[in-house]
């Protein structure tokens, strides 16, 4: 590369980390840019590399020049970018990859990478008898908003499934949502702040970390073991950022199917309490366990610990409906928030739900589900074992599978390769904050059966072992 070729590279190096900042509004709307000087130190480059990348930002109109006072922010900021406030990632390890393949390739494509059941392996008879009662109800189910906290009956029946675990809530504790996600995000709203620090599992559930940069947060990781998050990297995690909040599932983990024991369970209650720190605890895997884990919910009372929980693994992802478990006196507070950002609840979605959960068939339908999983999970255990793919640990219920590839090979060139023959898969750095699970990914063992993903990932990863490393 010639000496010009890369000063070229470096302004467009500069040019680039400052659009970011003002994509996800760290550098808002009249706000002065680093120095030449500062930045140059910062990033390493010389100071004639930054007087030239700012003057072709001026050129370009998103900042102004201000002659003896410096270069400022141009008034009309552009919108709002996800993809430009997290970290400048290849885009096939960056949480909105797989999310975007997942949802929008066809269904000629094989998805192990995502993170449902397929549409056969859900409860269609019950759903469909739902449907029906629900056709010959009032015209109120059909066509009234819901209530703010939601349908008082399907809350008593979540509030009587929260007891099975060990968590004591009353109907009136609980605010249904449109689904999980939804009620993350009602809770970001509720308790953060944009710059707040946000503790996460490394790795985690890939959109939690997408969920966090849409509210500003900043986002931390702690390493997570078979038993937990590492108690003494979490421990010295919250005493040196002091988050506002930890998120993490505790019964089944996603992605790496691990299940928290009470002693990690307790220590991490203890620096909660310590540091007073608030944990949202998603439970939406809760119907896949054989026998039930421990729930910080239930250790805790509902105190530090925000329960929430949803119905799409295991009923339907169409049918949208979750819900929030948390202490009385923040429920009015909740309330008010989700009649700010979506007014009534989802009538006829909680009816629905409400109906198949009612239904006698839906307790049969999980024993099934979870021995199919169980089959499934041996089954595709041992043909990944076979291509040299080990799993992280065999989980004890569920439908994930946390693998380490072979040869040192680097998951985001696999899930290229795999792509280009229609099978999406979920390279780890997507769920890492640290981006240190280059050489893991995801398998869903509910979506692994068909035998073209095992042809399709040999080829693969044959393919990335002959890719140059990076």
């Amino acid at each position: 590369m010639s000496v010009a070729t890369a000063e070229r590279s470096l302004v467009a190096m500069v040019m680039a980390t400052i659009r970011q900042r003002i994509a996800g509004r760290s550098l808002t709307p009249g706000a002065k840019l680093p120095s030449v000087r500062g930045l140059a130190a910062t990033l390493k480059v010389s100071t004639s590399t930054v007087v030239d990348a700012y003057a072709r930002l001026v050129a370009e109109g998103a900042i102004v020049s201000r002659p003896g006072s410096g270069f400022y922010v141009a008034s009309q900021a552009a919108p709002f970018s996800l993809a430009e406030a997290g970290p400048r990632l290849d885009r096939v390890v960056d949480p909105f990859w797989i999310s975007r393949q997942s949802l929008e390739t066809g269904d000629d494509s094989l998805k192990p990478g995502c993170g449902w059941l397929p549409p056969s392996w859900f409860p269609e008879g019950s759903v469909r008898r739902a449907l029906r009662t629900l056709s010959r109800a009032d015209g109120h189910a059909l066509a009234d908003y819901g209530s703010p906290l939601g349908l008082p009956s399907l809350r008593q029946l979540i509030a009587r499934r929260m007891a099975e675990k060990g968590i004591e809530a009353s109907p009136d504790q609980i605010v249904l949502t449109e689904s999980g996600t939804q009620a993350i995000d009602l809770l970001c709203r509720f308790l953060l702040e944009p710059g707040d620090t946000v503790l996460v599992d490394d790795p985690c559930y890939f959109n939690f970390n997408a969920l966090l940069r849409a509210h500003r947060a900043r986002i931390v990781g702690v390493p997570y073991t078979p038993a937990g998050p590492d108690t003494d990297a979490f421990a010295r995690t919250v005493a040196e950022h002091r988050p506002r909040l930890y998120i993490t599932n505790s019964a089944i983990h996603n992605p790496t199917g691990a299940t928290l024991s009470p002693v990690v369970a307790h220590r991490i209650l203890k620096v909660a309490d310590q540091f007073d720190l608030t944990i949202i605890e998603d439970d939406i895997f809760a119907d896949f366990e054989h026998s039930a884990a421990p729930r910080l919910a239930a250790f805790d009372g509902l105190d530090r610990v925000i329960h929430i929980g949803s119905f799409s693994k295991t009923l339907s992802a169409s049918v949208r409906c979750g819900f929030v478990a948390a202490k009385p006196e923040w429920i009015d507070g909740l309330t008010d928030l989700k009649i700010a950002t979506s007014f009534g609840g989802g009538r006829l979605a909680a009816e629905l739900v409400l109906n198949v959960l009612s239904d006698g068939g839906y307790r049969k339908h999980v024993e099934i589900l979870r021995s199919r999983l169980a089959r499934a999970m041996f089954e595709v255990s041992t043909r990944l074992k076979d291509l040299g793919v080990m799993p992280w640990l065999e989980p004890q219920a569920g439908m994930f599978l946390w693998c380490r590839l072979p040869d040192d090979a680097d998951a985001a060139d696999v899930a290229r390769a795999a792509l280009e023959r229609n099978i999406v898969l979920a390279p780890g750095n997507a769920f890492s904050v640290s981006q240190s699970a280059r050489n893991f990914m995801r398998f869903n063992v509910s979506q692994a059966l068909d035998a073209r993903v095992f042809d399709v990932l040999r080829d693969a990863l044959q393919q990335g072992n002959q890719l140059p490393r990076h």
